[in-house]
């Protein structure tokens, strides 16, 4: 499985001045008038917030790695357009200006589903949304995201290891368990994952639509779209589960298969997963742990 270094850590970071981050955007939005706040909160990027409708979102140098890449999201993007069901950021223009890679996209509005505080029904009805929207982004045509060299591209052993790797993390920082809890635990793991079989059945994925990504509105809980394709790559579509808790994969679910079925093979993944989630939520308990945060990894 391909591993995820930065591979110039040393590089600047400089912020952009505001003339200079304007006279950017002002190639694709003229009137573009002043920049209102910068954001830093992301890992890869840093976004700087124009009027009340742009983002001009740009590589931060020293954060640079293989997994990541503005020129993968525009693409991701701009394939979605033609796709009224998904509701992504548009892009208006990428490109560099000397060392500077940018995309200057318009703003999703709302706020991300950490910021909103959603009761129960509205928390299902907007992961039934975001999963009528996944599986809309899983079946749109997978050649030019193949051809376009942009995506790096799991093999087939791939799927149970990251699953595998996964899920040991989690159980090592459940720090009341004991080396024996975790051993148990780990090899009951590796017992779920021995019937998870080779598969082929891989498509271009956003990777973490979760709650720092998928947003809705503040007032209503209704849901709105998602953000940040920059991590990007072809794999399984679980992947795209993975970071909500068992209860919500499962009313994700629910929107995933509204209009068509999954494959029996899909479905032994995503029970493959959930029974995985629920031992690791039995060993928390049994320790005295809090509950994980699904989504915020």
């Amino acid at each position: 499985m391909r591993k995820d270094v930065y591979y110039q850590r040393g590089a600047a970071d400089p912020i952009l001045a505001e003339n200079v981050a304007l006279e950017i955007v002002r190639q694709y939005v003229p009137d573009a008038g002043a920049v209102r706040y910068i954001d830093e909160t992301g890992g890869e990027a840093r976004t700087y917030m124009v009027d009340d409708d742009i983002t001009l979102k740009v590589q931060r140098p020293h954060r640079l790695r293989m997994s990541t890449s503005l020129e993968k999201e525009a693409f991701f993007l701009r394939q979605l357009e033609e796709h009224a069901s998904v509701s992504v950021p548009r892009v208006l223009g990428y490109g560099r200006k000397g060392e500077i890679e940018y995309t200057c996209m318009t703003r999703m509005p709302g706020v991300p589903v950490y910021k909103a505080a959603l009761p129960p029904d509205a928390r299902r009805a907007m992961l039934f949304e975001l999963g009528k929207t996944l599986r809309a982004v899983h079946s749109i045509d997978q050649a030019p995201f193949i051809e376009s060299g942009l995506f790096p591209r799991d093999d087939s052993g791939d799927l149970a290891e990251r699953l595998r790797l996964r899920a040991y993390d989690k159980i090592e920082r459940i720090k009341g368990a004991s080396p024996a809890q975790k051993e148990d635990a780990m090899r009951r793991v590796d017992s779920e994952l021995s019937h998870i079989e080779a598969t082929g059945q891989f498509v271009a994925l956003h990777t973490n639509p979760a709650i720092t990504h998928t947003f809705v509105d503040e007032h209503t809980g209704r849901f709105i779209g998602v953000i940040d394709f920059g991590d990007a790559y072809i794999g399984h579509p679980i992947f795209d589960m993975w970071y909500w808790g068992v209860t919500d994969k499962e009313q994700l679910l629910e929107g995933y298969v509204n209009e068509t079925p999954v494959s029996d093979e899909f479905m032994a993944v995503f029970r493959t997963v959930n029974a995985i989630d629920e031992l690791v939520d039995v060993l928390n308990n049994a320790c005295g742990e809090s509950k994980y945060e699904y989504g915020w990894e």
